[in-house]
């Protein structure tokens, strides 16, 4: 019991990072029907810049709060990362919008390499640690010489993703525009006809999924304590899975998916093996694709005849 309830905690922590990745491909995958395979590249870009913000200001300023600390550096790597993500909207996926369909397919897997070649060039190779932000944890409860414990750091993470998810929530359900993106998910032709800027909607939905990712990076490295070039591939395929999981399109499908591969991450690794981890959570899509195609929430595609 003390076993379960540990894990249940890591992987609601872990699950919540990979919901707010997920966000980032579902609502890219809504908006224009494409898989934008950078995201994870994205993602480990975000942790990047939110290491070298920490040490900045850690170092060079001296600042010892960690909580202004951590608010700077969330806000700096969400600016970062969505301009980045907007470059890569305008100069790799847009000029291919109007193309056959695996055009920028081909291209974000070429932006996935670029990135990652980037960071692997201009950091180099070996993994960055960072020192631990907040290293105090509360004891939930101990028995038989076990603590179940609960770190300020899983807190942090779990809130930050509650609010920041329902923030999200209230962007897309009641702002101009979040009817725009709904508008361009539907028919984007007939939203533009209606009078809405169809490029930068799709701009903006670039930018807002790539500062969840920021968001969900600064967390991993908080998390983890360490980062690498490599960091965005297994992520950024665990947080695919998930939006597949949860029915790709489907905003509270990615969260719900996100959870579930983070819970199948932590209990396979607690009860069976933990070099079988990334296997048990790939075979999760593999199962999904086979027999539940449009996911737990997600909606079955109607072909119009």
């Amino acid at each position: 019991m003390e076993v379960f309830l540990q894990q249940l905690i890591n992987g609601l922590t872990l699950g919540s990072i990979y919901g707010l990745i997920a966000i980032g491909y579902t609502m890219v995958f809504g908006i224009i029907g494409m898989v934008n395979f950078a995201h994870g590249d994205v993602f480990m870009v975000s942790a990047f810049i939110g290491l070298i913000c920490v040490l900045l200001l850690t170092t060079v300023l001296g600042m010892s709060s960690i909580f202004l600390i951590l608010a700077i550096t969330l806000v700096v790597a969400m600016v970062f990362t969505g301009l980045v993500s907007w470059a890569i909207e305008r100069v790799a996926y847009r000029p291919l919008r109007g193309s056959f369909r695996l055009a920028p397919m081909i291209s974000a897997i070429g932006m996935s390499i670029l990135l990652s070649n980037f960071v692997q060039v201009a950091q180099g190779p070996r993994n960055k640690p960072l020192p631990p932000m907040v290293p105090d944890v509360i004891v939930v409860m101990e028995r038989n010489g076990y603590q179940v414990t609960l770190a300020y750091k899983q807190i942090i993470i779990m809130v930050v993703t509650a609010t920041l998810l329902a923030g999200f929530w209230w962007l897309v359900q009641k702002t101009s525009l979040g009817r725009a993106q709904r508008a361009c998910e539907q028919d984007r032709k007939m939203a533009a006809l209606l009078g809405v800027n169809v490029d930068r909607t799709i701009s903006l939905t670039f930018v807002i999924g790539a500062a969840l990712a920021a968001v969900a990076g600064v967390m991993y490295l908080m998390y983890y304590g360490v980062v690498n070039f490599a960091d965005g591939f297994v992520p950024g395929v665990k947080a695919f899975t998930a939006a597949v999981l949860g029915g790709i399109g489907s905003l509270p499908g990615a969260v719900l998916g996100g959870l579930l591969i983070g819970l199948i991450e932590t209990l396979w690794s607690a009860y069976f093996s933990i070099e079988y981890k990334d296997v048990a959570a790939f075979s999760i899509l593999v199962v999904t694709l086979i027999f539940l195609p449009q996911g737990l929430l997600g909606r079955p595609e109607v072909e119009k005849v």
